[in-house]
């Protein structure tokens, strides 16, 4: 009795520092408190609805749930409900359906239940019954204004968030700049906050500032935002996650190794009870891509047999586990796994071919890709479709499925849009495709339609009237006669005005007239050919020196040359010939000639001699 009386003494200066420490945020001491306090008596209410949220201010979730379960007739559910259901939201355990609870005091377990669910819309409604607007952030899809008084950073940052996931980004960044002048303000009162303490405050805000640039392709700027939030060490392991998340998918395959230290942020303790499924689930697939871009093969076909197992509905397992494939060259074998998707999942079968038609092409199976794709029943007629099955089968010089592929879009916007912008256009790009590849015959019907549609189309009408001249001559007479006169499509340009005017980028400079220019006298008319293809050109004239210098072997001269020819030698047997022939004289004067190398040049004794001399001036060169 003596203690107990001692104890119940001890009890308001305890309860006293457990409400400082509370208010002071200290949550640790007052827990030690607390603890004294039910020393003195276990059952009381109060101390443990305060251990509770003591433990759960200090992330020890699954103790306060322990707490809760141990003192079940102590702790009612009316009392402690909204405790309970916070720890299981925190530790991922909805065991309990929430259309199971109906009473007033049990929507902030419903609340919960639709939130870890990820029931946003429903979410939504039980907010607006219980006013818990911090739940707000997690609904990406909301498009609807929810009228939210943006009175505090907290709710302007909510307010971001709901934005984003409209796709109003600029509106969003607004907001988020806001939320930060906010923060800094309401912050900065208070005398003990320091600088570094604002800056981890704001660490989330700037963190979505970045996702934002990030959306909109500024990803330098994201990048190092990303990495300023980093450097701070924040201790929220979620944020850190989904940041280090963003930047291995900024990274895509190139910088891989600093994507695998940011993988290693993305596994922290904790980080499944901070994020929702879907971010989980990006986060696991970018570990399997990231586990392909560094040719870690195997660990790439686990994760993404993983994860098709968990999510047998989804397609980026099964394109994960295709790409991989045909980095290791097995084509077929991802076309065979694409296919039989393909036949499971008929949702996501035009996705699906259009990868297919892709290895298709990389194969070089040009022509079996084209097949592929016109297969695609809901997008065999739009404009991207048919100019890249036009341009494939132009590659393969497959002319007619070219304009077979014309043909069918056309007919598709001549039953469903006709005359419309699109249905136009493509009636266009055929006739000019048809012309350019000589199908005039074929292009007639396109360009009269065309003409049909705007009869003050000039420029459709001169196509149309020179397909038909070489069809039909006298059509294309008769449609000569809707060509406006030369007189109105004369142009009165005033060249000089137009040269010297500020839009004009270049101006081209005249040259200078010759110093023997006559302007009465024509200009010669091959002035511009080069002298060799001038009809007048004849050849440079052979002087004798020239003739004589550089032809044969040193010293010899063209009288000579016949003396290199082994049929006149000496050597060779004579012939007969007749007695007072010519070849008789010529025989007997070069068999007296002395040979060319033996002959030397006039003068060339002088010439040696004279250098001798030189030499023996000038002593002994060097080099």
């Amino acid at each position: 009795m003596a203690a107990a009386a001692g104890g119940a003494g001890a009890a308001p200066a305890l309860w006293s520092e457990v409400n400082r420490s509370g208010q002071n945020g200290d949550f640790g001491r007052a827990l030690k408190s607390v603890n004294k306090l039910l020393q003195i008596d276990k059952d009381d209410v109060t101390a443990l609805h305060c251990k509770v949220v003591c433990l759960i201010q200090n992330g020890s979730f699954k103790e306060a749930l322990s707490v809760i379960h141990t003192h079940t007739k102590v702790l009612t559910s009316d009392s402690i409900t909204f405790e309970k259901a916070y720890c299981e939201y925190r530790l991922n355990r909805i065991e309990n359906s929430p259309e199971d609870h109906s009473s007033a005091s049990q929507q902030t377990d419903k609340l919960k239940g639709l939130y870890r669910l990820e029931r946003y819309d429903d979410c939504l409604a039980v907010r607006k019954e219980t006013n818990l607007l911090q739940w707000l952030p997690a609904q990406s899809t909301w498009e609807k204004n929810l009228g939210l008084q943006e009175a505090t950073y907290e709710l302007c940052y909510n307010a971001a968030c709901a934005l984003i996931g409209q796709g109003r980004l600029n509106e969003a960044m607004e907001n988020l700049q806001k939320a930060e002048d906010l923060c800094r303000q309401s912050l900065s009162e208070d005398s003990d906050v320091t600088e570094e303490d604002i800056e981890a405050e704001l660490a989330i805000i700037h963190g979505q500032m970045a996702y934002i640039m990030q959306l909109q392709g500024r990803t330098e700027d994201a990048l190092q935002l990303y990495n300023q939030i980093i450097k701070l060490k924040p201790t929220d392991v979620g944020l850190i996650a989904v940041i280090a998340n963003n930047i291995i998918t900024i990274n895509k395959d190139q910088n891989v190794f600093d994507s695998k230290k940011k993988v290693k942020l993305t596994n922290a303790d904790g980080v499944e009870h901070k994020l929702s499924k879907k971010q989980l689930q990006a986060i696991e697939f970018n570990k399997a891509l990231l586990a392909m871009y560094t040719n870690q093969a195997d660990q790439c076909r686990k994760l993404s047999a993983s994860l098709q197992s968990q999510n047998p509905e989804h397609l980026l397992p099964v394109l994960i586990q295709a790409a991989q494939l045909c980095r290791e060259k097995q084509h077929a074998k991802a076309i065979e796994l694409l296919q039989d998707f393909a036949e499971q999942s008929p949702a996501d079968s035009a996705q699906i071919k259009l990868t297919m038609a892709q290895l298709k092409i990389a194969q070089g199976s040009v022509t079996k890709a084209c097949i592929i794709l016109r297969s695609i029943e809901e997008l065999k007629h739009k404009p991207g479709m048919v100019s890249a099955l036009v341009t494939m089968y132009s590659h393969e010089e497959d002319i007619d499925s070219a304009i077979e592929v014309f043909t069918q879009a056309i007919q598709w916007y001549q039953e469903y849009q006709p005359k419309s912008p699109v249905h136009l256009s493509l009636i266009r790009e055929a006739a000019n495709f048809k012309l350019k590849y000589g199908r005039k015959k074929e292009a007639i019907s396109d360009l009269e339609e065309l003409w049909k549609q705007n009869p003050k189309d000039i420029h459709t009408l001169a196509q149309l009237i020179s397909a038909y001249s070489l069809v039909d001559p006298e059509k294309a007479k008769v449609l000569s006669k809707h060509l406006p006169s030369s007189d109105t499509m004369s142009l009165k340009v005033d060249v000089d005005a137009l040269e010297n005017s500020p839009g004009a980028t270049y101006v081209r400079k005249k040259g200078k007239l010759p110093k023997n220019y006559d302007p009465k006298v024509n200009p010669d008319p091959e002035r511009w050919l080069p002298m060799r293809e001038r009809s007048y050109y004849r050849g440079r004239k052979k002087g004798k020196k020239k003739d004589q210098i550089g032809k044969g072997t040193q010293g010899a001269t063209t009288a000579g040359t016949s003396e290199l020819d082994a049929s006149k030698t000496a050597s060779s047997p004579p012939t007969s010939p007749r007695p007072g022939s010519s070849t008789a004289m010529s025989s007997a004067t070069t068999s007296n000639m002395i040979p060319p190398r033996h002959q030397k040049p006039a003068g060339a004794a002088a010439t040696k001699k004279k250098q001798q001399q030189k030499k023996k001036k000038g002593g002994k060169g060097g080099w």
